[in-house]
């Protein structure tokens, strides 16, 4: 009697916490598309570049005042072909997420073959199983969180697109990395926040779309390093971090880092086949740029070695699963700011593998 009741009160808590967790886990129509803005969207952001030494230049994304509500088609899954060392003609994509709105960006592996991404409208941050297709919120309240970035030393941080935009460390402590620049609040730089690469040395580079490429130390002291880089977009590290690789427009921009973080010898280091967006690389040294409908894949020496076609709207890649033999890729169709507005995370299988030094 007395060994019943005590197993009884075992079991009872590790019910609770099964339960838990299954509940925490969930599919893609539990969550709120939410309302986020980006800096330029908030109606305090005009009052504020004007007390900026220099109030930079308009930036908008348009938006389609007659824009469907409709549910718009998902882009279709393209046939791939091979690339010698990089993937097999034989390869499929799937779709491992689909949800509502500018809510899956600035993706990075997780533990245990998981992908994390931010999400914009949201303001959140989550991580999905690819395997089940279900996810859980990690962190809430973002600021228009818009990509995720982790450190070789395991620090994670986070894109904040919103007001007062600029860099926050999510882990090992929550906390306001980096938000000013000279004196003066990052959104006085311009445009929008849109990626970041977190180095071993503690610090963050960011690059912002219409105001270029920033680096903020550890101690999150921004400068801004480069010319006619207003078309900043996906950036990411060499895996010895020597190279910093930043996408501007229809090229891919290579800087070298030098021991304190500060970059030099900017140069055009390959052509690409369409507007260059979120990057990856692989274990190799070679660099993978979402471009529109797939991505680019580039040697660490500048040669361009094929494109695997993607979805249309495929804007951001990375490497994840078990093995990091698995290529994600983000993609937004509809309208941007409708309610048309979708996104999904799809997955194709490599031959390629990730780097596994570090998240991303």
């Amino acid at each position: 009697m007395n060994t019943l009741t005590i197993r009884s009160g075992l079991l009872v808590p590790v019910l609770f916490c099964l339960l838990a967790q299954a509940q925490a886990q969930q599919p893609a129509s539990a969550f709120a598309r939410g309302n986020g803005m980006q800096t330029w969207q908030h109606p305090d952001y005009k009052a504020l570049v004007a007390k900026c030494k220099q109030p930079p230049a308009p930036f908008g994304i348009p938006v389609n005042p007659n824009a469907s509500t409709d549910e718009p088609p998902a882009p279709m899954l393209p046939e791939v072909k091979a690339i010698t060392g990089i993937v097999a003609a034989d390869a499929k994509w799937r779709v491992a997420w689909a949800w509502q709105g500018n809510n899956a960006d600035g993706p990075i592996a997780g533990d245990n073959g998981t992908l994390l991404f931010a999400n914009n409208d949201a303001g959140n941050v989550m991580q999905l199983d690819p395997a089940t297709g279900m996810a859980k919120v990690l962190y809430d309240h973002t600021n228009t969180g818009g990509a995720v970035s982790r450190s070789k030393n395991g620090a994670l941080f986070l894109a904040m697109r919103g007001l007062h935009a600029g860099v926050e460390q999510l882990e090992p402590q929550r906390k306001l990395f980096a938000t000013t620049i000279n004196g003066e609040p990052l959104d006085c730089a311009g445009g929008v926040v849109n990626d970041i690469s977190a180095d071993n040395k503690g610090g963050v580079y960011i690059s912002v779309s219409g105001g270029g490429v920033f680096y903020a130390d550890a101690k999150g002291v921004i400068k801004q390093y480069g010319k006619d880089v207003s078309g900043a977009n996906g950036i990411i590290l060499s895996p010895d971090e020597k190279i910093l690789y930043v996408t501007n427009g229809p090229k891919l921009v290579a800087f070298d880092v030098q021991a304190d973080g500060a970059l030099v010898n900017q140069r055009d280091f390959a052509p690409l086949t369409g507007g260059g967006d979120g990057s990856a690389v692989d274990q190799q040294g070679n660099i993978y740029v979402a471009t529109g409908a797939g991505a680019d894949v580039i040697s660490p020496d500048g040669k361009v070695l094929g494109t695997i076609p993607g979805p249309r709207g495929m804007h951001g890649v990375a490497f994840g699963g078990k093995d990091k033999r698995t290529l994600f890729g983000i993609v937004f169709y509809g309208g941007w700011g409708t309610p048309s507005a979708r996104n999904q995370v799809v997955a194709l299988p490599v031959l390629a593998q990730g780097y596994t030094g570090r998240a991303k």
